[in-house]
C-alpha cells in the first residue's frame, strides 16, 4: 500500500476525529481511503449516465408512445 502525507485544515481535521471517535473509522487512513473509494464510485456512475444519455441522443426519437416506453422500461428494469 502508497504511504502519503497530507496536510488538512482544522474543521476538516475536527471533522475526522469526530468520526473515529464515533466509532465510524478505525483510523484516519480508513477514513481518506472510503472517502476515496466513494468518489471513484460517483465519478463511474456520472460517467455511466453521461455515456446512457449521449446514447439516447444519439439513437433518435421514437415512435413509441409514452406508455409503451415505460412498459419497456419497466420490462429491462426486472431483467436487471
Amino acid at each position: 500500500m502508497a504511504r502519503q502525507t497530507i496536510t488538512v485544515n482544522e474543521p476538516n481535521d475536527r471533522w475526522m476525529k469526530e468520526k473515529i471517535q464515533g466509532n465510524e473509522y478505525a483510523s484516519k487512513s480508513e477514513l481518506i481511503n472510503d472517502l476515496i473509494r466513494r468518489q471513484r464510485e460517483q465519478e463511474e456512475e456520472r460517467i455511466w449516465l453521461r455515456n446512457e444519455l449521449i446514447k439516447g441522443e444519439e439513437s433518435g426519437l421514437s415512435s413509441k408512445s409514452m406508455a409503451e416506453v415505460l412498459k419497456d422500461a419497466k420490462t429491462r428494469a426486472k431483467k436487471g
